[in-house]
């Protein structure tokens, strides 16, 4: 039941219709075997009974209904396909939206330790692989043993000794097989790494290409690559080399129970135990039988392949979400308690305890790496921190429905994406439903309004997938656009005015000091002229609060961010040496 659930992606009813009508379309195709068999006990009847006529109106009725079940078998092998086929594809569908929405609902910590490459293989590949197991081989192997079960059943009562002799190699077969079984999963598992290997480095290949053709890394050169290459291509040879011989050796087993079968017969014919019309019938079932038997064999190894792409989806989905049922609290001010987190290892926060009380704007500023980003995203419950707690409202973030709590912030962060749709739907995606009167007015608060009045569609003008076909300027002030439609009570900004010209971040630093008022708003900012007039500036050295107060505050005392204030006033008036 494991192997099936497996290659279900955790659901096996959904192989009861596909099965249950292949199934019913191979029983079908029996019952012309059994009317040809019919056929040729009429054929030698006066051969047997010598002075007996032909019956020549029982071969003409036999042919009719060999006729009328060519139809009947038509219309079985429709179901069976469609069965198949439209349940195949409806698992693969529903089963990729699945694993979709669950890791939505992963930690984001979990998705940055995976390979992009695996996450996209397994989403694509290994549903695929499922997709055609369950439509081209799954059912196929189920009717595939039937016919046999069938035959040997009926057969034994017609003569168990030639019965016995056609699957007398049937058991050696299966031992071949189920013996292969554990070499069958490592080699599977060592190609499944290597063709994941290969896809995550063409990924990295196609990322990168800008830096790859700027350093002259093309073609050969770009070792790893080609790495990957080489190594999915001798995982395959191995794969098909080694297993190859093994299964043909299982094939080869099955198929000599024709030549035993022969041999019995002619032993007993010649012993005059056994007629020739028993021994037409056997010869006649038998080159029929052993066609799905060798099918089963052939396609098994692939079945089993597949199992394996079945059983690592599960291993996601098995992967615990964050967990919290409970809706945020009215109150919007965000607290640390002797918070510590580390993305591995090491830990970037250091027994943080901060305040950011509901209606102001706190100000993160400290050097690079110092553990600004790692607070937001604390905040908006991408991670749950090693120990100490977050509180939002003044209850703890890990109590609350991620999803609900998500519902009261609105992010801005410095890694800007944007979906391949119109504009005016990547602000919307803020809030759905919005009119576009509001989809304006929240891009003009954002000074966006403009240029994209000047693009050729206006707000219906596609982007490209991540927004590649606008600046990062741009791509910023729409993402500012969409926070700003969202209307949400907390506000997070990540360096909000990084790719902005000093124009517009002029009339951007406007909007955001609209969204104050009401408003829990916390940003970071490397540009410290931006924050001067923060309720409450937090200065972040090596994961842990070295300073906190007011901008003039925080100057006189001469620490860290009066040292970072005055290393920018100095680099205003830099320039490149002619």
């Amino acid at each position: 039941m494991g192997i099936l659930t497996d290659i279900t992606a955790g659901d096996p009813r959904k192989l009861v219709k596909p099965v249950f009508f292949t199934v019913l379309s191979d029983l079908l195709n029996i019952v012309p075997v059994v009317l040809v068999i019919v056929a040729v006990g009429l054929i030698f009847e006066p051969f047997i009974h010598p002075g007996a006529p032909m019956n020549i109106a029982g071969l003409w009725w036999v042919s009719a209904a060999l006729l009328l079940f060519m139809v009947v078998i038509f219309l079985g092998e429709v179901g069976a396909y469609r069965a198949s086929y439209r349940g195949a594809y409806a698992v693969a569908a529903d089963g990729r939206a699945a694993l979709a929405e669950h890791l939505r609902r992963l930690p984001l910590g979990y998705l940055t330790r995976r390979d992009p490459g695996d996450l996209a293989n397994m989403i694509m590949g290994d549903f695929t692989q499922i997709e055609h197991s369950l439509s081209h081989i799954l059912p196929q192997l189920f009717g595939a043993l039937i016919l046999p079960i069938v035959a040997l059943i009926g057969l034994a009562f017609l003569d168990w000794r030639m019965a016995a002799a056609m699957f007398i190699a049937l058991p050696v077969a299966v031992l071949i097989v189920l013996a292969s079984s554990g070499v069958q999963r490592s080699l599977g598992s060592r190609h499944i790494r290597a063709k994941i290997n290969a896809a995550s480095r063409l990924q990295e290949y196609l990322n990168g290409i800008r830096v790859i053709k700027a350093y002259n890394l093309s073609g050969s050169r770009f070792v790893r690559l080609e790495k990957a290459f080489r190594e999915l291509m001798r995982e395959s040879i191995r794969l098909e080399g080694l297993l190859g011989p093994v299964f043909l050796l299982a094939v080869a087993s099955v198929r000599a129970g024709l030549t035993v079968l022969v041999l019995v017969g002619v032993y007993l014919l010649l012993g005059g135990t056994l007629d020739i019309l028993t021994f037409v019938i056997f010869l006649v079932i038998g080159a029929r039988v052993f066609d799905p038997l060798t099918t089963a064999l052939i396609s098994f190894p692939e079945f089993r392949y597949h199992a394996l792409a079945g059983e690592r989806i599960l291993t996601l989905q098995r992967e615990p979400v964050m967990q919290g049922s409970g809706r945020p609290p009215e109150e919007h001010d965000i607290e640390f308690a002797s918070v510590t987190f580390g993305y591995g290892s090491g830990a970037v926060l250091h027994d943080v305890s901060l305040r950011m009380p509901e209606g102001s704007l706190t100000a993160l500023v400290g050097p690079s790496g110092s553990g600004k980003s790692t607070v937001l995203k604390l905040v908006a419950r991408f991670y749950d921190p090693q120990s100490g707690r977050v509180f939002f409202g003044g209850d703890d973030v890990r109590g609350m429905d991620p999803e609900a709590l998500l519902t009261k912030i609105s992010m801005v962060f410095q890694d800007v994406y944007l979906f391949k749709d119109t504009i005016g739907n990547n602000i919307r995606f803020g809030r759905e439903g919005a009119t576009q009167a509001e989809v304006e007015d929240a891009a003009r608060k954002a000074c966006c309004h403009e240029f994209i009045m000047k693009l050729p569609l206006g707000y219906d003008t596609p982007v490209g997938e991540g927004g590649t076909t606008l600046s990062g300027g741009e791509k910023q002030r729409i993402s500012i656009a969409r926070a700003i439609l969202k209307d949400a009570p907390v506000v997070l900004l990540d360096e909000a005015t990084a790719f902005l010209d000093p124009e517009n971040e002029v009339d951007v630093q406007k909007a955001i000091s609209a969204l104050v008022a009401g408003r829990t708003v916390v940003m970071i900012a490397h540009r410290l002229k931006t924050v001067r007039r923060a309720d409450n500036i937090i200065v972040l050295d090596g994961g842990r609060v070295v300073e906190q107060g007011k901008h003039d505050d925080l100057l006189a005392r001469g620490g860290l961010y009066s040292r970072l204030w005055t290393l920018q006033q100095e680099a205003q008036g830099w320039s490149i040496a002619g």
